[in-house]
């Protein structure tokens, strides 16, 4: 068992690496146990393999210093709010025993984003109850956080990512199949992502972090109360 202070999901390979990789650097740089968990190995993708893809997570995991890196192998663009797809997810926070998850925001112009939150919420929920899927110990997380990938909303927490961001260009940049255009490829396909969208992330975490005088952020938001023990 790879017990772990943070577990991030996404739906896809570079979907928690868009929306918090400089989050996760920073917890790893303190010495904070993060794994990310990818419920698809994004065989949908237009551009790239699924064994290339493999091979950029792995990097784009070292680079951000990740303690675990799993994938569920459920169908890109099949994800489903279904008993087997959220075992799946269960499985994973209950071998893994995080104190805190992430998730995608709820609303997101890509579906399987949508669907990955819905999933892990519902997974969230049943992994702490005993007699759900008894053959593994029941486990309670502490906070629930959803960060961005496409769509942004107002963020409730703000994280202040500015000294580790090189890392987080880093991580985006080992995803060449996906933010690149390959030489040479005559099977390439031209979509948003590898128009310039490295900056364009870069310039969105930025625009978020002048709010608070920040050179980058990354937001957050939370359902329900934000409780903290002070406020200094």
């Amino acid at each position: 068992m790879n017990t772990l202070d943070i577990l991030a999901f996404g739906a896809h390979p570079d979907d928690v690496e868009i929306g918090m990789a400089g989050t996760i650097a920073k917890h790893t740089k303190e010495g904070y146990r993060v794994g990310i968990c990818d419920l698809t190995e994004a065989e949908m993708s237009s551009n790239g393999t699924v064994e290339l893809r493999r091979e950029e997570a792995r990097e784009a995991g070292e680079i951000l210093r990740l303690s675990a890196r799993g994938n569920l192998c459920l169908p890109d663009r099949g994800l489903q709010v279904s008993k087997e797809h959220i075992d799946a997810v269960v499985t994973a926070i209950r071998n893994h025993r995080p104190r805190i998850v992430f998730m995608p925001y709820w609303e997101d112009r890509h579906p399987d984003h949508i669907a990955c939150s819905r999933i892990v919420q519902e997974a969230v929920f049943n992994a702490k109850l005993r007699r759900y899927m008894p053959e593994l110990p029941a486990h309670t997380v502490e906070q629930v956080y959803y960060y961005f990938i496409n769509d942004v909303a107002a963020s409730q927490v703000l994280v202040d990512v500015s000294d580790v961001y090189d890392q987080k260009r880093k991580s985006l940049q080992a995803y060449r199949s996906q933010f690149m255009k390959p030489d040479g490829d005559n099977d390439f396909v031209a979509t948003p992502l590898n128009q310039n969208y490295v900056e364009r992330v870069a310039a969105r975490d930025s625009l978020l972090g002048q709010t608070r005088g920040f050179e980058y952020a990354e937001g957050f938001v939370v359902k329900g109360p934000f409780a903290v023990s002070l406020f200094l």
